[in-house]
């Protein structure tokens, strides 16, 4: 992978984020990773500010709106089964598009030798 040249942009999050994305990620049936993906974080960052949650280094207290309180878990699951189904779309789109592309790039092979003996045998 090429390192980035020039300056690297580093984020930083607020602590009333990091609380509500902890809060998010500790919800029943909800993943991790789809918490991260929906905030546009790494999985790694949102482990690691449970862990400091965990540990208390990360205190405060968070208002959630009474939506994201108790989302229901069969829509979380469905969420979750979407995701995972498009995923699978995009990766079976890449590959049929990599077929495209190697079969319209192969010259179509005919031997010389069998057009001409179907020619002398008609």
């Amino acid at each position: 992978m090429p390192r980035r040249i020039g300056p690297v942009k580093v984020r930083r999050y607020s602590l009333e984020f990091k609380l509500k994305a902890v809060k998010l990620s500790q919800l029943k049936g909800v993943a991790v990773q789809a918490v991260a993906d929906a905030l546009e974080i790494h999985p790694f960052m949102l482990s690691r500010w449970r862990k400091e949650a965990r540990d208390g280094v990360l205190r405060g207290r968070v208002s959630m709106p009474k939506a994201l309180k108790t989302p229901p878990a069969r829509t979380m699951k469905r969420f979750q089964a979407l995701q995972r189904a498009h995923a699978l779309l995009q990766e079976e789109h890449a590959l049929l598009k990599t077929l495209i592309r190697f079969t319209s790039a192969r010259k179509p092979t005919s031997s010389r030798s069998s057009t001409k003996n179907a020619r002398r045998s008609a």
